[in-house]
C-alpha cells in the first residue's frame, strides 16, 4: 500500500471518527486510495511507525477540522498534523499536498491549526454528507479518473445463475438473426459484427423518467468497486452486486433496477440525478469491495438521488465466509431505510447459496465470465460452473449455470443435439429438485422449452412458477411477456412487456419485445417508439435492426429496408429481407430470386425452414409456407414454430385448416 504513493492520509479526532468514515467510504467507491482507517490498526510501536511512514508517502493529507479538535489542545492527530506539515516544506509551493476539510461551523479565524493549513483551500462538509464535487477535488488533485462516484457495464447475467433477457424476436427473426450468423437465440445475445444504422424515420426517444414519476421506495444497485490491492476481485465485487440485486427484487413494495442497466454505468462518473432519471429511482447503492486472503471490507451507502444525501452507509469488516451474511445486512439496512415490507427475501437467498464458499466463489467466476459473453467466455464459464458442482453437489446455482453456458456453447457452434438438450433439461430438473423455491430452475426450464422443444405448455408452466416465485424479475417478465405473444395473448404480451423495460430499462431487448408485442397487436406507432429505445441503446446489433426492419415493413416502408439490407453482412439475413422487401415494393421477379438464392444457401438445414416458410407467408404463398411448417412440426425440436400464433406475418392464416392443425400439434391455442 505505501509504495504506491498514492493513497490519501485522513487525520481526525476519535470523536470524528463517523465523519471520517463516510469520507474514506465516498473516496475509496470513487476507487480512491484511503489510508489510515484506525481498525486497520493496533496500539503501540509498531503503530506509531506504521503512521509515520503513511504520512511520508501519502499522496494527499486530509486533516478533518472540527470543534472536537477545537476542544483538544494534545492529540495524536496533532503529531500528524505536523508531521504533514514538516513533509510540505521539502514540496514545491505548487504541490499539493495538505486538503483541510472542515465538518461543521467552525471558521478559519478562530481554528487551531498550523499556519500551512491556512494557505491552502478549505473544503467545507456537512457530517454524513459527501458532496461528488470533493470526490471530484480529491480525484483531480491526485490526476486519477473516479472510478466511480455511482457504480457502473456489463454483461446480462442475473444473479443466482439467472441468464441474461431473452432475445427470441418474432418467428421470422428468431429463425433467420440468431442462426444465420451462427449465434444462439439465447438471453443478452447481442452481435459483435458492425451493421449500418436504421432508416431515419426510426428516431431514437431518450430514455428517462420524469422525477415527479420516481417512487421514493425504488433503487438502483450500481456496481461495487473492486479495492483489492491486485484489482483482481471485480468477480467478486459485480457477484455482490448482483446478489444485492436479486435480494431487494424480492421486497414486495420496493423496485429494484435489473442488472443489465445498473450495470450500464460501471466505471462511469455521470452525475447521480442523471443516473435517477435514466434509470427511474429515487436511491443508488453504491460500495466497494477489499479483499485479503479470508478478510473482506465492504463499505456500502444508499444515496438520494435528489439532493445527494447519504440515507445510510456502514462499513463490514469480516471472513470472506461471512459475505452471505453481509449480503442480508446490506439487503435489510436499505429495506429499512427505505421503509419496504421484507417479504419471501430469506426463502430465495437460502435457496440460491452454497455451503462451500469456494464453490460459491468458483460460481461468482462463471457468472463473471457468463457475463463478458462470447463462446470461449462460455467454455471457462462451463468449467469454473462444474468445479463448483464439485466442491458442492447440492448447489442448485452451479447446475443452472452450467446449464446455460452449455446451451450456449453448443447453440453458439451449432451442435446442440436431442441428446446434449436432454443432459441440460436433466441438469435444470435437479437444481429445481435441490432448490424448489428458487424461480431460477423453473426460468430457465421454461425458455429452454420453448426456444429448442417449441413446448408452449410445458414453457408456460415453468414461466408461470418463476414469476410466481420472484415477479419483480425484469426477465421473468420479459419472458412471461414473450410466451403469451406466443400464446396469442397479446394483451398479456404488452402489459409484461411494458413492466419488464420499467424494471430494466436500459436493456436493449426488453424494448424489442415490447416492440414485437405492439407489432402483434397491429400498433405499429408505439412499436416504432418502443424499437427507437433499443436503437439508441445498441444501434449496432443485428437483432436490433431486424426488428426495425419488421416495424418498417409492417408501415409499408420498405423501400427504406431495401436501402439498408445491402450493407448487411450476413448474406442470409440479407437475402431474408430483400426477398420479402423487393416483393413489398412489386419487384417479384427480384423478390423470387433473392427466395431463390435464400433455398439454395440454407434449404439443405432445417434451423432456417423457418424463414423459408416465413418469406413465402409473406409473398401470400400460403401452401407453400405451410409445407415448410409441417417439414419443422415433424421435426424433434420445433422451437422455430412455437411462436407463430403471435406473428403478424401469419395473421392471414388464422383460418386454414392445415394452420390450424399445426397450432394444436404445439399446444398453442387457436
Amino acid at each position: 500500500m505505501i509504495e504506491s504513493s498514492r493513497g490519501v492520509f485522513l487525520s481526525y479526532a476519535s470523536e470524528d471518527a463517523g465523519v471520517a468514515k463516510c469520507i474514506c467510504a465516498a473516496l475509496r467507491v470513487a476507487g480512491i486510495e484511503v489510508w489510515f482507517d484506525q481498525s486497520e490498526l493496533r496500539g503501540g510501536d509498531a503503530w506509531d511507525q506504521k503512521i509515520r511512514q503513511q504520512i511520508r508517502h501519502c499522496a494527499l493529507f486530509v486533516p478533518i477540522i472540527s470543534a472536537h479538535t477545537q476542544a483538544r489542545p494534545e492529540g495524536y492527530f496533532r503529531l500528524e498534523w505536523k508531521l504533514a506539515v514538516d513533509r510540505s516544506h521539502l514540496m514545491a509551493a505548487e504541490k499539493a499536498f495538505l486538503v483541510p476539510v472542515v465538518v461543521d461551523a467552525t471558521t478559519e479565524p478562530e481554528a487551531l491549526v498550523p499556519t500551512q493549513f491556512r494557505d491552502v483551500q478549505w473544503t467545507r462538509i456537512q457530517a454524513g454528507e459527501i458532496p461528488a464535487a470533493f470526490v471530484d477535488r480529491i480525484a483531480a488533485l491526485l490526476n486519477q479518473p473516479v472510478a466511480s462516484h455511482t457504480g457502473g457495464p456489463a454483461g446480462d447475467s442475473r444473479a443466482s445463475g439467472r441468464r441474461p433477457p431473452i432475445v427470441l424476436l418474432a418467428l421470422s427473426v428468431a429463425a433467420v438473426v440468431a442462426l444465420a450468423i451462427a449465434t444462439a437465440i439465447r438471453d443478452g445475445w447481442q452481435s459483435q459484427r458492425p451493421v449500418p444504422k436504421v432508416a431515419a424515420d426510426i428516431a431514437a426517444a431518450p430514455v428517462a423518467t420524469p422525477p415527479a414519476a420516481i417512487s421514493e421506495k425504488s433503487v438502483a444497485v450500481l456496481p461495487f468497486v473492486d479495492m483489492s490491492e491486485k484489482k483482481d476481485q471485480e468477480y467478486f465485487s459485480d457477484g455482490l452486486s448482483e446478489e444485492l440485486i436479486d435480494h431487494l427484487s424480492h421486497v414486495a413494495d420496493l423496485k429494484v433496477i435489473a442488472r443489465t442497466s445498473s450495470f450500464q454505468f460501471k466505471g462511469k462518473n455521470d452525475d447521480i440525478r442523471a443516473i435517477g432519471r435514466r434509470l427511474g429511482v429515487a436511491n443508488l447503492l453504491e460500495g466497494s469491495v477489499r479483499t485479503s486472503g479470508n478478510a473482506i471490507r465492504v463499505t456500502a451507502q444508499l444515496i438520494n438521488v435528489f439532493d445527494g444525501m447519504h440515507r445510510w452507509s456502514e462499513t463490514y469488516d469480516r471472513r470472506r465466509v461471512d459475505i452471505f451474511k453481509v449480503q442480508d445486512e446490506i439487503a435489510a439496512a436499505v429495506v429499512t431505510a427505505l421503509q419496504a415490507k421484507l417479504s419471501s427475501l430469506p426463502l430465495v437467498a437460502d435457496a440460491s447459496r452454497s455451503t462451500s464458499i469456494d464453490a460459491y466463489d468458483q460460481f461468482l467466476i462463471g457468472r463473471h465470465l457468463m457475463a463478458r459473453t462470447g463462446i470461449n467466455n462460455y467454455q471457462e464459464a462451463a468449467k469454473a460452473f462444474q468445479t463448483a458442482i464439485d466442491l458442492d453437489p447440492g448447489f442448485a446455482a452451479a447446475y443452472i449455470g452450467l446449464a446455460d453456458a452449455q446451451y450456449l456453447i453448443w447453440g453458439t457452434n451449432g451442435s446442440l443435439t436431442k441428446a446434449r438438450y436432454s443432459g441440460i433439461e436433466a441438469r435444470l430438473n435437479h437444481a429445481i429438485e435441490l432448490a424448489p423455491a428458487l424461480p431460477d430452475g423453473y426460468s430457465a426450464r421454461g425458455v429452454d422449452r420453448l426456444e429448442y422443444l417449441g413446448d408452449l405448455p410445458g414453457a408456460q408452466a415453468d414461466l408461470k412458477r418463476a414469476l410466481e416465485l420472484d415477479p419483480n424479475s425484469s426477465v421473468n417478465q420479459r419472458r412471461y411477456g414473450f410466451l403469451a405473444r406466443c400464446l396469442g395473448d397479446i394483451p398479456t404480451a404488452v402489459a409484461y412487456g411494458k413492466r419488464a423495460t420499467l424494471s430494466d430499462p436500459l436493456e436493449v431487448f426488453g424494448w424489442t419485445h415490447l416492440s414485437e408485442a405492439y407489432r402483434a397487436a397491429g400498433q405499429y406507432e408505439l412499436a416504432q417508439n418502443a424499437v427507437a429505445h433499443a436503437v439508441e441503446l445498441n444501434p449496432d446489433s443485428e437483432a436490433v435492426v431486424a426488428e426495425s426492419f419488421e416495424v418498417q415493413l409492417g408501415r409499408g416502408q420498405a423501400e427504406s429496408v431495401l436501402q439498408s439490407t445491402s450493407r448487411l453482412h450476413d448474406s442470409l439475413l440479407r437475402l431474408y429481407y430483400l426477398a420479402r422487401a423487393q416483393f413489398s415494393v412489386g419487384r417479384d421477379q427480384e423478390s423470387r430470386q433473392a427466395l431463390a438464392k435464400y433455398l439454395t444457401q440454407a434449404g439443405g438445414r432445417s434451423s432456417y425452414w423457418s424463414g423459408i416458410a416465413d418469406i413465402y407467408a409473406w409473398r401470400g404463398e400460403r401452401q407453400q409456407s405451410l409445407d415448410w411448417l409441417e417439414k419443422i412440426a415433424k421435426l424433434p425440436a420445433k422451437g422455430g414454430m412455437a411462436c407463430i400464433r403471435g406473428d403478424p406475418i401469419y395473421t392471414p392464416f388464422r383460418n386454414e385448416p392445415r394452420f390450424i392443425t399445426l397450432l394444436h400439434e404445439i399446444g398453442a391455442p387457436e
